[in-house]
């Protein structure tokens, strides 16, 4: 069986993230050296990720977010906010859930507590 044989089929088999690994993998002589395990590990890695990406991405998209772009990365911490940074990275890590408490938002109306 040829190697392009190989990936016409992957690609029939809705496996396109490692088909495209696998023509990179053959096409990189570096990964000559590596054994089958390892190469196949690296293929199998691509793909899980590849999908989990792109569920994602469906989940976001479904959802019909106001902002599905937003990032708790792109949070403005300016003086006049007077957000603490120490504590929205704790909330970032979404403990407070696992330990059963809650959560209130508290301020005036208009002052974006939505976002």
């Amino acid at each position: 069986m040829t190697n392009q044989s190989t990936i016409d089929k992957l690609i029939e088999m809705r496996l396109t993230a490692m088909a495209d690994a696998f023509r990179n993998q053959t096409d990189d002589p570096r990964l000559k050296e590596v054994p089958f395990e390892d190469r196949f590990g690296m293929l199998v890695d691509i793909e899980f990720s590849s999908r989990k990406n792109n569920r994602l991405k469906r989940l976001i998209r479904n959802a019909a977010f106001d902002q599905p772009d937003a990032s708790i990365m792109d949070i403005n911490y300016t003086s006049g906010r007077k957000l603490n940074r120490e504590l929205i990275k704790r909330l970032a890590t979404c403990e407070y859930i696992a330990e059963h408490r809650n959560l209130f938002i508290t301020g005036a109306t208009g002052c974006g507590k939505t976002y």
